[in-house]
């Protein structure tokens, strides 16, 4: 067992760059990220890490820069949110597009307008299609270590794409527990030495990088980069088992699930709102629900044959968004499941939207959800998509108020 210490999400990302060996580091610092950039400096100036730590104007010079050190041969890191996102966009794409394997923390926040700084999954769902692997996060442990696994999956010579891990503002970042930071000499072991040749500035060797490019090869570029994002969930999957064995702790390959072994009823989330549903879950099991959950990990590539595997026997599917579709008007769980099943028969599903502007996806509504989905289960209709805290759910439309087990399960969810 490695060190135990009580960090939060920010410092937790921190420790798994530290661990990691990053060589460059260049950051901007943008609420909730922040003290991200500060825990890095400190490592930086009193030399626990060996890296070069780049001070830079703007959010586009800070993934710029680590560009140029990947072209030199270096391992990097960044993080960022919301506004420092949209800016540094036009180095984001061409990140994943030139294959270069940076990690970067993208702690989530609402996007404006209106103004806010608070917590939200708007960004990071926004840019899902920008070519970055996305991993989600659900505790500040799984930050820790999924910063050390991104590198051993961007780095693998058939993927070498670019990973964000996700973690959500303010729940995750500020907000702190119980951490395991792991034997520097065991994540050696775990993580060799960067070793980025596909693109690299060698005065001995000359390459022309990202020149001019014309449709055919152009062509051939993009497929390549699919490829290499759905080998990516072998890649993950082997990662997984790996980190398990050496560390003893397992946060799931590209889904994490809770009690879906024999579940009628499925809650699909991902982030924090995981830990709050695992709690609900065990609830309103004990109330004589038969609920599961199945966690996002992995965004980008989507666990296509995961969910169909898991959710084509359940009878309904809730899903839990913190972020929503301007034009569909459903989440991204939702609609990516959608996608999914494509023309597969799939269980009758409804949307839940929470916990934007850093509001709470709290018990009470998990349970909602819950009940709600039970309900849509046993054939009654209900809305396809509810937004908490704006509409109303009315509890006795869903129970047999002459039922004493009805009873009970309202009973404990208000």
């Amino acid at each position: 067992m490695g060190k135990i210490d009580v960090l939060n999400g920010n410092k937790a990302a921190a420790w798994g760059a530290k661990l990691a060996r990053v060589s460059l580091l260049a950051a901007y610092p943008i609420t909730p990220q922040t003290p991200l950039v500060e825990y890095l400096a400190t490592f930086v100036a009193e030399g626990e890490i060996d890296a070069d730590l780049v001070e830079v104007e703007s959010e586009h010079t800070a993934l710029s820069v680590l560009q140029g050190g990947v072209f030199a041969g270096a391992r990097t890191f960044t993080g960022t949110s919301s506004q420092g996102l949209a800016l540094m966009y036009e180095p984001y794409i061409r990140t994943s597009t030139m294959r270069l394997p940076i990690v970067m923390a993208l702690v989530t926040r609402e996007v404006i307008s209106p103004q806010t700084v608070w917590g939200g999954q708007q960004d990071a769902v926004t840019v899902r299609e920008a070519g970055w692997i996305q991993i989600w996060c659900e505790s500040n442990q799984e930050v820790l270590d999924t910063v050390v696994q991104a590198y051993k999956i961007a780095e693998n010579k058939g993927v070498l794409l670019p990973v964000n891990v996700c973690y959500d503002g303010f729940s995750l970042s500020h907000m702190a527990e119980r951490v395991e930071i792991p034997e520097q000499e065991k994540v050696d072991s775990f993580l060799p030495k960067p070793d980025i040749t596909h693109v690299k500035l060698d005065p001995d060797k000359p390459m022309s990088v990202d020149p001019l490019t014309a449709g055919p090869m152009l062509t051939e570029f993009r497929h390549k980069q699919v490829t290499a994002m759905k080998y990516a969930k072998e890649v993950i999957e082997e990662v997984r088992q790996e980190w398990s064995q050496l560390f003893g702790r397992d946060h799931g390959g590209m889904v994490d699930v809770y009690r879906m072994e024999d579940a009628d009823i499925a809650i699909v989330c991902m982030g924090s709102p995981a830990g709050t549903a695992r709690v609900a879950i065990d609830e309103m099991r004990e109330l004589g629900i038969k609920v599961g959950m199945v966690r996002i990990r992995v965004l980008r590539p989507f666990p296509v044959e995961e969910m169909q595997a898991l959710l084509s026997g359940v009878k309904a599917i809730g899903t839990i968004d913190r972020n929503v579709s301007f034009a569909a008007g459903y989440g991204t769980s939702y609609l990516e499941l959608r996608t999914a099943f494509g023309g597969k028969r799939m269980p009758p599903m409804i949307d839940f939207i929470g916990g934007l502007g850093g509001s709470d996806v709290t018990l009470e509504q998990i349970k909602q959800a819950i009940v709600i989905t039970q309900y849509v289960a046993n054939g009654g209709e209900y809305r396809d998509v509810t937004w908490f805290g704006l509409d109303e759910v009315d509890v006795d439309q869903l129970f047999d108020l002459e039922d004493q087990a009805d009873q009970e399960v309202k009973e404990g969810i208000v």
